[in-house]
């Protein structure tokens, strides 16, 4: 808790040790910039997205303004990661057998979000495919959380 005080005060501005958290050797930013970057990003991507959900009951152009900021908040929220591990382990990291499918899925309705309300103006669509990436997104991150997905799964069939 100490190191990340130090952190987000600016007081380890030159500490180049990982901590925790796995730190690419190639890599020419510190554990401090890093972290730092993680935040922003994340909380630039959760800002993103709440600013779309406000924006969806503006008449006319509230969906596609939805679309576009809740797509753009998803993939910041995505890449705030790629401040902690670096963007090749980031790719591997989505790639690898657990999460491909999530990861698919979660992209491919992120173009769909955004074909649905710019090209075929289709507002129910649009927000279909939201609420299709919003559980790809989440089941993605559940990826990360050991026995997360078993405890949702055991949950959900226990409620069938």
């Amino acid at each position: 808790m100490d190191k990340l005080k130090k952190v987000l005060s600016g007081e380890d501005a030159g500490n180049t040790e990982p901590g925790v958290l796995e730190v690419t050797a190639a890599s020419t930013l510190s554990w401090g910039t890093r972290m730092r970057g993680f935040i922003i990003c994340f909380v630039l991507g959760v800002f993103c997205s709440i600013l779309g959900t406000c924006m969806l009951w503006i008449p006319r152009i509230g969906l596609a303004v939805f679309a576009v900021l809740y797509s753009v908040g998803n993939l910041c929220a995505l890449g705030s990661t790629m401040f902690l591990v670096g963007p090749l382990r980031q790719l591997q990291n989505m790639c690898a057998k657990e999460r491909a499918i999530a990861t698919i899925i979660m992209l491919v309705c992120l173009v769909l979000t955004l074909c649905a309300a710019f090209w075929w103006k289709n507002n129910g669509l649009a927000l279909l495919f939201c609420v299709l990436q919003f559980l790809a997104f989440t089941w993605y991150g559940l990826s990360y959380i050991p026995f997360a997905r078993d405890a949702v799964i055991k949950m959900f069939s226990l409620c069938l």
